[in-house]
Order: structure tokens, then sequence, then C-alpha cells
């Protein structure tokens, strides 16, 4: 009858909510492992109230930025489960969208740079 259907609307929108009834922001983001001096970073997957290295959904990639003998700084991914993630709406901090820009998994991020800095400071218009 009616109140099937109502049921099932409730449902459905547990389904995208947490317990406070707030929407969960998925943010992919590196948490930080390894010793003082020697980073090395897992991404995750995880909701944006999280703490950085506390409760994760899911590893999805890891990155070295110290670079072994032959110079390269390993950087793991699984592609697969990146592209979902970024298709049912997770936000990528700074850091995760340039790598995932190097990978061409994402577009790269724009350049940062301030059109200011570029003209020597006694040449600039006084703000």
């Amino acid at each position: 009858g009616n109140g099937d259907r109502t049921f099932l609307l409730i449902l459905n929108l547990t389904l995208f909510t947490d317990c406070n009834n707030n929407k969960m922001v998925v943010r992919l983001r590196l948490q930080r492992f390894g010793r003082t001096h020697t980073p090395f970073y897992r991404m995750v997957a995880a909701d944006s109230r999280a703490p950085r290295d506390g409760k994760f959904l899911e590893i999805v990639g890891t990155y070295n930025p110290i670079p072994n003998q032959e110079g390269i700084k390993e950087i793991r991914l699984k592609t697969d489960r990146l592209k979902y993630w970024i298709s049912v709406g997770a936000q990528p901090s700074d850091r995760v969208s340039w790598i995932l820009g190097k990978f061409g998994i994402l577009p790269p991020p724009p350049p940062r740079f301030s059109r200011q800095n570029m003209i020597p400071k006694q040449d600039r218009s006084k703000d």
C-alpha cells in the first residue's frame, strides 16, 4: 500500500547520511606514517571530520616522498577505487589532486602562483 513507499524512501536517504543526519563529506587525503624526518603516506578515502591519521573508509594508495637509490619516489595507486570515489563525489586534498593530476586520473590542478608576486616590489601599484 501507501506505507511501503514511504519506508523505501527513508531507507534510500539513510545510505548517504551518517548517524547525526549530516551529509558525509568524503575526502581523498594523505595519512602520515613513518618516523620523524622519514615520512610515508597512505592515501585514504575518509570522512572530512575524522582525524588526519584516524578513521578512514578505504586505503586507495601509498606515497613515499623519500626517493630510493635510483631517485624514484614510489607511488602506488588503486586507480579503479580512486575513480570510484571521485565518481561518487569525494573531494581530493591539494596534495592528492596534484598526485592524481600527474598520473592522469584527474586533470592537473591549475598552478598556484600569484600575478602580484611576479612584479618587483617597487613597481607594484599601491592598493
